[in-house]
């Protein structure tokens, strides 16, 4: 019996080995058909599932189902799913075949002829579909129920009598949005022509809608419109041409506001009033305007602004702006010189002044309208930078900061000190609560309360609005709240807060691992994970499930409920979920292990709850649990995985050089021998280990490292992680990627030392630089937007933003520490420009001339280096591309470069043409330079 055991266990290990060898690697043309879930959701009843299956390239599929995972109906390329009130209806859009839109584009189609949207209604009591076409979006009202809205482009063949010349010869149609309403319990629809933008009340009672008509038109019909749904009565409540918009109705959806220009279509200067109306009113009124008695001199109604009502009803939030000049239009435009001052006292930085200029030019300042004595209180002017108001709006009392006389510091600093005041509703008065703050402050619900985080002190603290008292909450405990593990010259950051308890007399706040509650009042505080998470090394925090009430914004805690919380476990790296039960004190581990879990949602009563859950080997499938602690699956995407040779994910820990402890983590084909020798690549960035966990699904990636794809044909991958001492971030890199690649060639013997590889983009390209200065062991390199020389970077400007770099060298990820002058010597210790004469490693540059956050000279300066220093060297700029790359075409472009880069190198395998020879400018666009040349 025990030979036919050994037999047994051979002649598995063979099948085994035979199903592994039979295993393709991955190839580039896998890629678009890659799945993953998007959109999942279920219904407030928890009977429903619906979810998005999405290719990375290509059509998806919309599929609803039953809790028991019974599949109703699969909506192919179905999106913006929405489930009736009462859950008897599903409503989706419904996208063009992909190979429609792409032969749309490849003609060059105008976007008024691109292929349109259709939208399905699905009875899930009859299972019969009702499709409209010609789409261009719909809605429903928050409590859906009964009625649909949508958009549909109507084909008006014009008559001889209304055609141009020109129009008679191409035979050319009018176009007409038409709003359609349409009732799913009858079918009974009803159109309206020339509809511009619409909504519908809360309660399904109204829907209201602008038309707009044709300049020729003369028939007056331009207005706003309200039909009551139920009564069957149309009303023009506001008439003439303009621009309408943002119609909000209030909580009882009795109340309307909504803004109108009525000036002339060609004003340069628009005119906007706030106007209001109730059923009983005969059209709707101007409540505010730049004429009215408390609008500042030379300030208007913006149009920009957005409008909201307090839940109680009885105020309306809507914004004020300066009036803007108006371009002189007489002035000859080329007599005049187009030039940007920069100017040393400027608040901004010119580039930050133009990336922020369509922001700046739209910006308002909150005004309140208490309706019912027909007031309006200005809330802010142009010297404050943001305010909040409570959920509700009910409440005085808003939060609003500003930096005003700091903002010239956050260009070395990374951060600007703010005034933090309480800014009175009723009367537009405000309180000084801290002047020149380095932290963060949070208005708490009730609207009575300001949560403080002290960055320089690293405390907690509460501020009561009404007696101007501030109390300590944190500073007398020895527990940290901000970041234990930063390593960044700027003071810590705050774990920040959890939630608000729904008796509005407290806050629950993060620290490293685990959730305290303290009163506003300083009098109660509480570890409510009883110290759990930090004694066991396992960081604890709330699952939020998202709420139907648009009002829900801030996140609440009943103190008699029971919680969920994720965990994840520093030692293991494996995550989990805990039950709290804050009545009884109790927390409960319901799961620890080697998964990730995400994209929870959860029904009403939170006794459905759908999550994903992936680890490296399974791709994140949608699963639906009570309780977690049984579950069921509700999809399988990616069967075509076990096509293919994959691989699995191990956590490494070393020691290295100083003593340090270190980790890592190594990926392994699946058809892993350990007789053979493999070639191996270091990726790596900050910390990667918490990923462990973590799907890597094989997609072109930005210009990081396709691991999966990597793994597949025969690499080992190796992603360290890295912890940095200021002013030395590349030695600290040297410390724990150059120790762990030793570590690995000397513990394991199928690793080839002399086939070692490095790759890494951003953050991650400047360390490829910088350890190619350092050593030679690295026998091929990839840097993707590097920094090379910190001297210059220091004073370049991240072009997307407009901001000046010399922040993230003084205070953030660079880690100097100093500012250039202060510590010259550091800056080109950590460039690696002034050492690329001791580079031997052959190494491809990847830099985009639309790169918004690292100056693209700066892989230019690298290669211009190796060039003249006779190194091999190589340089990719995706022509209008970005830091990290956004078009898929050049994702998948890089993604066969690197793997022939590092075959080549690594491998030993014949060059690209692209590597041997280059692609001269002549050829761009003919040739790629993809040919494999073989010996």
């Amino acid at each position: 019996m025990l030979q036919t055991k050994h037999l047994l266990t051979i002649a598995l290990a063979t099948i085994t080995f035979i199903s592994w060898a039979q295993k393709k690697p991955l190839d580039h043309s896998t890629y678009d058909t890659w799945q993953s879930i998007t959109n999942p959701d279920i219904s407030s009843s928890g009977s429903y599932i619906y979810y998005s299956i999405s290719p990375q390239e290509g059509d998806v599929t919309t599929e609803f189902k039953t809790k028991k995972n019974q599949l109703i109906t699969r909506i192919p390329r179905g999106y913006h799913v929405t489930l009736t009130h009462d859950e008897k209806f599903l409503i989706s859009l419904i996208k063009p075949l992909f190979q429609e839109i792409r032969t749309a584009k490849i003609k060059k189609k105008k976007p008024e002829e691109m292929p349109k949207d259709s939208l399905a209604v699905f009875d899930i009591t009859t299972k019969n579909t009702l499709k409209f076409n010609n789409i261009k979006n719909y809605k429903v009202a928050r409590e859906f129920r009964h009625n649909l809205a949508f958009i549909q482009e109507i084909e008006i063949p014009a008559t001889k009598d209304t055609l141009s010349a020109a129009d008679k010869k191409s035979k050319k149609s009018e176009k007409e949005n038409r709003l359609v309403l349409y009732n799913l319990s009858t079918g009974d629809t009803l159109q309206f022509r020339n509809v511009e933008n619409y909504l519908f009340s809360d309660d399904e009672t109204y829907l209201i809608w602008n038309k707009k008509t044709a300049e020729k038109d003369s028939s007056d019909a331009d207005g706003l419109y309200l039909y009551n749904i139920a009564a069957r009565q149309l009303k023009k409540i506001s008439a003439g041409r303009g621009t309408y918009k943002n119609f909000t109705f209030d909580d009882a959806s009795r109340q309307l506001v909504f803004l109108a220009d009525k000036t002339p279509a060609k004003s340069l200067r628009k005119d906007f009033n706030l106007y209001y109306y109730t059923p009983n009113l005969d059209t709707a009124i101007i409540i505010a305007s730049k004429t009215s008695s408390t609008i500042p001199n030379n300030w208007h109604i913006s149009g920009d602004a957005g409008l909201s009502f307090s839940e109680n009803g009885e105020k309306c939030y809507f914004g004020l702006a300066p009036i803007p000049q108006i371009k002189d239009t007489t002035l000859v435009e080329f007599e005049h010189a187009k030039v940007d001052i920069w100017h040393w006292q400027d608040d901004y930085l010119m580039t930050q002044q133009l990336a922020n200029l369509k922001r700046d030019q739209s910006a308002s300042y909150p005004a309140v309208f208490h309706i019912a004595q027909k007031r309006i209180v200005p809330l802010l002017d142009d010297t404050f930078n943001r305010i909040s108001f409570t959920d509700s709006g009910n409440e005085e009392w808003g939060l609003a900061t500003t930096d005003l006389g700091n903002r010239i510091a956050g260009q070395w600093q990374g951060y600007t000190l703010n005034d933090i005041y309480a800014v009175s509703t009723q009367t537009g008065s405000n309180i000084p609560v801290k002047t020149k703050w380095n932290g963060s402050s949070f208005l708490a619900p009730s609207g009575q309360h300001i949560i403080l985080f002290n960055r320089a002190e690293g405390n907690w603290s509460s501020y009561n609005i009404s007696t101007a008292e501030t109390i300590p909450l944190t500073q007398d405990i020895a527990t940290s709240f901000t970041n234990e593990q930063n390593d960044v010259p700027a003071r810590p950051g705050a774990y920040g807060i959890a939630a608000w308890s729904t008796d509005m007399q407290g806050v629950y706040i993060y620290d490293r691992y685990d959730i305290w509650y303290f009163s506003f009042d300083g009098k109660q505080r509480q570890l409510i994970t009883k110290g759990f998470g930090r004694n066991n090394k396992i960081t604890l925090r709330l699952i939020e499930f998202k709420e139907n009430d648009p009002r829900a914004k801030t996140v609440t805690i009943d103190p008699q409920a029971k919680l969920f919380l994720s965990s994840f476990n520093e030692r293991s790296k494996q995550n989990g979920i805990f039950q709290l039960d804050l009545k009884k004190g109790d927390l409960k581990e319901i799961i620890q292990s080697p998964f990730t879990f995400r994209q929870f949602a959860a029904n009403k009563k939170k006794d459905q709850i759908i999550y994903t859950k992936e680890n490296y080997n399974q791709s994140p499938d949608l699963y639906l649990t009570k309780d977690f602690n049984n579950e069921t699956k509700l999809s399988a995407i990616n069967p075509q995985q076990e096509q293919y040779n994959w691989g699995t994910a191990e956590l490494v820990k070393w020691e290295t050089p100083s003593g340090k402890a270190a980790e890592g983590i190594l990926y392994k084909p699946e058809n892993f021998d350990p007789t053979k020798k493999y070639p191996i690549i270091a990726y790596f960035y900050e910390t990667l280990t918490e990923g462990l966990y973590t799907y890597q699904a094989p997609a072109p990636t930005p210009s990081r490292l396709n691991i999966s794809f990597f793994v597949s044909n025969g690499y080992l991958v190796f992603a360290p992680d890295i912890r940095y001492d200021n002013g030395h971030p590349g030695r600290s890199a040297e410390e724990y990627i150059n120790s762990g690649m030793q570590f690995l060639a000397q513990e394991f013997p199928w690793i080839d030392a002399n086939k070692m590889g490095i790759q890494g983009q951003s953050w991650g390209g400047y360390q490829v630089a910088h350890l190619i200065t350092r050593t030679n062991v690295y026998t091929a390199a990839w840097a993707g937007a590097p920094v090379v020389n910190m001297t210059s970077a220091y004073g370049g400007i991240r072009w997307q933003s407009g901001m000046s770099r010399q922040f993230q060298y003084e205070n953030l990820q660079s880690r100097i520490g100093h500012s250039l002058w202060d510590n010259k010597d550091l800056y080109i210790e950590n460039s690696p420009l002034f050492f690329l004469d001791r580079v031997t490693t052959p190494v491809a540059i990847m830099h985009n001339d639309q790169d918004g956050a690292v100056p693209w000279y700066q892989g230019i300066e690298m290669f211009t280096a190796l060039r003249r220093l006779g190194k091999p060297s190589w340089l990719l700029n995706y022509n209008g591309d970005g830091h990290n790359l956004m078009e898929r075409q050049n994702r998948k472009d890089i993604q066969i470069r690197q793997l022939q880069f590092f075959d080549h190198f690594l491998k030993g395998k014949p060059a690209a043409s692209w590597i041997s020879k280059g692609v001269p400018a002549t050829k761009k666009g003919i040739d790629w330079g993809l040919t494999i040349e073989n010996d």
